[in-house]
């Protein structure tokens, strides 16, 4: 076989793998984002150039009207290539203790977000075990879990900002109970539902053996829990994410991805706020996949099936 139809083999299975796997679809996906998304930054900017850009002017081009819109300072709706210009500039080309760094923000939004997150998880599942085990917590306690999140978190974050800073306590604190205001509730429910998974036959069989209650919750409802518990904290960190942003705007605060909304929303600057956006989405995606990575170690420990 020559060289170069043995080269040519891995090219084609590669290909097939492309073509037969996830990576077509996503592709597709992504480039159809591209478009909309570079056609939306046409419809939206075009009035804007028309009236400044090409104001008495009557010989501009289709041509000419596009690239404007791509290229405008403080467009309505930033292309795509100006986001990540934006992006890598703010993160690859800033010192990572500036403030004008991104990932600097990232940082901070992302301490609040973890302490939050493991405040939603202790509260989460001390509330569920005594939901499970105390009948009149069960009836009492478990409406009023579900009734708190009917409030929305964007009222509630400036009295928490408020009543903790009379404290003194802030910075770091503030923002993550509001994350764990957020990120409790699923952890809950899951943790609930996980707990009383375990068919009653199990239940009947550890009663057979004597087993005493603290043995059944160890030895059956908490193993059994695990999976539920696993599904309920990658909503939840990506809902911490969000109470640690939230928690940032009504302080004015000068760190954190809220912090760079802020400030390019008073100065206008979208492409800003965009590649914010951006970096919230990546930190989000990062920490469900930290989480998954631990699911599937702690689940390989238990021995269950990869």
């Amino acid at each position: 076989m020559s060289v170069a139809v043995a080269s040519e083999i891995p090219a084609a299975a590669t290909l097939v793998r492309w073509r037969d796997g996830h990576a077509l679809p996503l592709t597709i996906v992504l480039l159809a984002l591209l478009v909309i998304w570079y056609a939306g930054a046409v419809w939206l900017n075009a009035p804007q150039v028309i009236d400044i850009a090409f104001s008495g002017r009557q010989d501009w081009t289709t041509r000419e009207l596009i690239d404007a819109t791509w290229s405008m300072e403080r467009p309505v709706l930033p292309a795509p290539h100006q986001v990540a210009v934006e992006f890598y500039e703010s993160v690859f080309e800033q010192d990572l203790t500036s403030r004008r760094s991104l990932a600097y923000h990232a940082m901070v939004t992302a301490s609040a977000t973890l302490l939050g997150f493991l405040f939603g998880i202790a509260l989460g599942v001390l509330l569920a075990v005594g939901i499970v085990h105390v009948r009149t917590l069960d009836r009492s306690l478990l409406p009023w879990v579900i009734a708190s999140q009917t409030v929305p978190i964007l009222a509630i974050a400036p009295m928490i900002i408020v009543v903790l800073g009379n404290a003194g306590f802030t910075g770091l604190l503030p923002k993550a109970i509001i994350s764990m205001y957020l990120c409790f509730f699923p952890v809950t429910i899951g943790m609930v539902k996980g707990l009383r998974s375990p068919d009653p036959l199990q239940l009947d069989l550890m009663r057979t053996y004597s087993a005493s209650p603290a043995q059944v919750f160890w030895k059956l409802r908490s193993p059994a829990s695990v999976p539920f518990l696993f599904a309920s904290l990658k909503v939840a960190i990506g809902i911490s994410l969000v109470g640690a942003i939230v928690g940032e705007l009504p302080t004015g605060a000068q760190e954190g991805i809220g912090a760079r909304l802020l400030s390019g929303s008073y100065y206008g600057q979208t492409v800003q706020i965009w590649a914010a956006l951006v970096m919230a989405a990546l930190l989000g995606t990062v920490l469900v996949a930290l989480v998954g990575a631990i699911e599937r170690l702690t689940l390989r420990q238990m021995g269950a099936r990869p």
